[in-house]
């Protein structure tokens, strides 16, 4: 039987805060319980938003917090991440056979629902704590025809999802989950105008390319698995087991953000926080 395989996927779009450490901590150790993998990955998608001295800033976090990954291309006797950035052709691969089956359809969307598609929901400022909205379906076509174009450049592309179809799972933190289609959520993103692909797609591209079997993120993306049940199936991939992990809140009952530079692991250490002490703010025992 192949071991477990976990992975660290954070978004180089600012510094990581204590919800990130409880998350990020939560894989790092069901990854060593189960004696498996666990695989770095920089989501680095978005060209405006991701930055160099975040990731840098994100890396060392991992490192001070005593986070270890077994897995990633060999960067000077370490191993570094696995970069989305780098990996387009395989996302493509991926739009072609969607376009092909009749799954995703060309669509015009605002900008806000752009930018959001780019990168992970919870990595958004927006209030509460899910992404796209119920897309309404003007540009839905009638029927399952092919779509023309060979290339998804210049044109927001959308997966039609099956208007009633209910997704469940058993997600091992939460228990039992049901989402509707067409109801909990609507025809979704995956590849954006400016050629850029949405995070659901790459997410589940990498994670079946990675054959990750247990992917342990926020529970404010407990939605986005139901969609990325829907490409996962799709695509002919096995879809991998879910631990989503409860959500941190400030002291307005507000989900933390990276907006929270205060909680910014970064800042805790410049306070002379130690890793422990950390972690135990992110209701964590080290």
């Amino acid at each position: 039987m192949e071991r477990c395989r976990g992975r660290l996927a954070p978004s180089p779009t600012g510094l990581l805060h204590l919800g990130h450490a409880r998350t990020f901590w939560t894989a790092y150790q069901r990854a060593i319980a189960a004696q498996g993998t666990l695989v770095l990955r920089n989501e680095d998608l978005d060209p405006q938003r991701s930055k160099q001295s975040f990731w840098e800033s994100i890396v060392e976090d991992l490192h001070w917090l005593g986070i270890a990954w077994q897995e990633g291309p060999d960067v000077g006797g370490n191993f570094g991440p696995y970069a989305q950035s780098a990996r387009h052709g395989l996302y493509l691969s991926a739009w072609q056979r969607l376009r092909e089956g009749g799954w995703i359809y060309p669509c015009s969307c605002t900008r806000r629902e752009l930018a959001l598609a780019a990168s992970a929901p919870h990595e958004d400022d927006a209030a509460e704590p899910d992404d796209e909205p119920v897309y309404a379906g003007k540009c839905r076509p009638i029927g399952s025809a092919v779509a023309d174009g060979e290339t998804p450049d210049g044109v927001n592309w959308r997966f039609r999802v099956p208007e009633g179809e209910v997704l469940s799972f058993i997600d091992g933190n939460l228990g039992a989950q049901r989402f509707t289609a067409g109801k909990d959520f609507g025809d979704f993103l995956v590849w954006r105008r400016d050629n850029v692909p949405a995070y659901q797609l790459a997410v589940v591209v990498d994670d079946a390319a990675m054959k990750i079997s247990e992917v342990v993120r926020g529970a404010d993306l407990l939605r986005s698995t139901a969609r990325q049940m829907l490409l996962h199936r799709a695509l002919g991939y096995d879809h991998p087991s879910w631990f989503h992990c409860d959500l941190l809140r400030d002291e307005q009952g507000r989900r933390l953000a990276k907006r929270h530079d205060a909680l910014s692991i970064r800042k805790l250490r410049e306070r002379g926080l130690t890793p422990a002490e950390v972690l135990r703010m992110a209701a964590i025992e080290s």
